[in-house]
């Protein structure tokens, strides 16, 4: 199993903190925002690392992490996405680095503390793709699960920052891929933005019945904001002090 962490992006929302720096080496209490989506990676065994990262402070990341020394690791790969085209063609930078093996991809700027060992070692023998969910009380605001009328855990679709939404579950930035996720998003299109969105990557295994959903009961963050990013590094400070 490879692990990918997609940290690309301008930050836009964290301005004028981006203006310097990446956003995810912005810190969140003691540590770079990136350091967390690393742990989560290496807790579950994945040793195996790509960072995509992209526009002008994409050099930023070699000075902070370096080969991986603060997490044990022996080296860590580095990919460069040239503009912003969304998550998936983000991924699509790894296509060389996966190979033939599948893969674990974290947002760089999500901090979720809930080990997920047990699901990326079994995922060998499931295949296809799997989400992350974590209930929240704001889901229009994120790409929400519609279970169906049965609400018994079959995924009928993901709907995109829904008015109405079918569930409380928010898909949060942690997905697990087969190798055939790089021909399916070869076939993307381009939604309205412009962009190759993760959600219709998703789809794509859901229509073939290859989807799987997993939740997260730990803490789930994402530093996107800087509201967000104050109430993680309140968070974090105070499990330090617990």
């Amino acid at each position: 199993m490879k692990g990918i962490i997609l940290a690309g992006g301008l930050g836009t929302r964290l301005r004028p903190l981006t203006y310097a720096t990446n956003k995810h080496l912005l810190p969140v209490y003691d540590e770079p925002m990136v350091y967390y989506p690393i742990s989560t990676l290496v807790n579950a065994g994945v040793k195996d690392i790509l960072i995509v990262t992209g526009g002008q402070h994409a050099g930023d990341f070699i000075k902070v992490l370096r080969n991986g020394e603060d997490f044990g690791l022996s080296g860590l790969n580095y990919a460069y996405q040239e503009g912003e085209g969304g998550i998936a063609d983000a991924l699509a930078m790894a296509e060389s680095f996966v190979g033939d093996d599948s893969c674990v991809v974290v947002l760089g700027d999500n901090i979720i503390a809930d080990d997920i060992t047990n699901v990326v070692h079994g995922f060998g023998d499931v295949g296809g793709a799997s989400i992350f969910t974590k209930e929240v009380t704001d889901p229009e605001r994120f790409g929400v699960v519609d279970y169906g009328e049965t609400g018994l855990g079959d995924i009928e679709d993901i709907i995109e920052k829904p008015e109405f939404p079918p569930s409380n579950d928010a898909v949060i930035g942690l997905y697990m891929y087969d190798n055939t996720v790089f021909n399916r998003i070869r076939n993307l299109k381009p939604s309205t933005r412009g962009e190759l969105e993760v959600t219709d990557l998703n789809r794509s295994y859901l229509q073939d019945g290859l989807l799987s959903v997993h939740k997260i009961h730990g803490t789930w963050l994402d530093c996107g904001t800087p509201k967000a990013l104050a109430e993680a590094t309140r968070i974090m400070l105070e499990d330090e002090e617990a």
